[in-house]
């Protein structure tokens, strides 16, 4: 049975909604905005988190405040079909993108209501058994870039492994002190951003480089569109992956070549049933997935790593636990593989 059907008829009653600001600071340079979005039905609760990146799609939307109306008996197909029909931005988003990430703020809110009305966890409404969930740390290097970000949460994790965005300004004397470190399981290459902080244009000396010193890296979002860039990664794909162009099933069949491995980040995909396809299509084909996170502040990464511990648990997931992000992680994180008790009814990681 198709993964989506399992779900698609489970009820909810739902009262309204209300929207909570979320704020904190991820580096003195960056304040991370988000949205909680608080789903009521009778005595029950379903959460969901808006993680558009731009501070005015936040400002516009808490203050126009919960202008739908939800209310009503539905199924959960019904309602996310009503989601997908809305304008639920009212002042059109900054970026195209922030539509989907919103639809799944209140679509994964609706999942969370309807399995905590019926009283089941994610697990059992799809039949599935959670494994203890892979994770990898993700971080940039700063600018001139150093082996200090890496070594900080190594010496809180000596076996913490890393996804880590390469930039030009890498040395091949930094490379060599990353190899060193046996900690490197994912470069990103950030080859689709255009016009954010972290626009890396295709650089094919810098993927000659890596490819090389990482062997065993998997390698994600390269521009492969500068003839250059494909040539220096051409004996490599086997390896290379995809996160940001990857939204639909649509945008898998429409890669250069055949992927063995995609990013299926649920807020980029939006749409509950879509990213159910997504799983269905990639199993069915024997392609790999692994999930992703968004700078999340409250119940989204935990979301995205229950999915994760779901459908591809063993997978390198972008998923550590979120005060990786800070400057100065504390210490005591849980370790890599994360493994909890989801005896609890909803859409939640344990103990959010």
């Amino acid at each position: 049975m198709p993964t989506f059907a399992l779900i698609a008829d489970l009820r909810l009653a739902v009262d309204g909604y209300t929207l909570v600001p979320l704020s904190a600071e991820i580096t003195p340079e960056m304040t991370r905005r988000c949205t909680l979005v608080r789903l009521s039905g009778g005595d029950a609760l379903g959460l969901g988190e808006d993680v558009v990146y731009q501070p005015e799609d936040h400002d516009a939307f808490e203050a126009a405040g919960p202008v739908h109306d939800l209310g009503g008996s539905w199924t959960l197909a019904e309602f996310c079909d009503r989601i997908e029909a809305l304008d639920l931005f009212p002042v059109p988003p900054q970026s195209e993108v922030s539509r989907l990430y919103r639809v799944w703020a209140f679509e994964s809110a609706a999942l969370d209501l309807a399995l905590r009305q019926n009283g089941l966890t994610l697990h059992a409404a799809l039949s599935r058994e959670p494994q203890p969930m892979r994770y990898v740390a993700s971080t940039r290097l700063g600018e001139p870039p150093s082996l200090e970000p890496v070594s900080k949460r190594l010496a809180l994790d000596a076996g913490l492994r890393f996804k880590l965005d390469a930039t030009s300004s890498w040395t091949p004397e930094l490379i060599d002190e990353l190899v060193t470190t046996g900690s490197v399981d994912s470069i990103d290459f950030k080859g689709f951003y255009r016009g954010t902080g972290v626009d890396q244009l295709a650089d094919p000396v810098l993927y000659r480089r890596v490819a090389e010193a990482f062997p065993n890296a998997w390698l994600e979002d390269p521009d492969l569109s500068v003839p250059e860039a494909a040539e220096a990664l051409s004996a490599e794909r086997a390896r290379i992956t995809w996160d940001a162009p990857i939204h639909s099933i649509a945008d898998i069949e429409a890669l250069p070549f055949a992927p063995r491995m995609v990013n299926l980040k649920p807020s980029r995909i939006g749409s509950l049933r879509r990213l159910c396809e997504m799983y269905d299509y990639c199993t069915e084909r024997g392609i790999g997935a692994y999930g992703g996170g968004q700078t999340e502040l409250s119940v989204g990464r935990g979301q995205a790593q229950y999915l994760a511990a779901l459908f591809h648990a063993d997978a390198p997931n972008d998923l550590a636990p979120s005060a990786y992000n800070q400057v100065d992680p504390p210490a005591g994180l849980p370790s890599s593989p994360l493994t909890v008790d989801f005896s609890e009814p909803g859409f939640r990681w344990p103990g959010e």
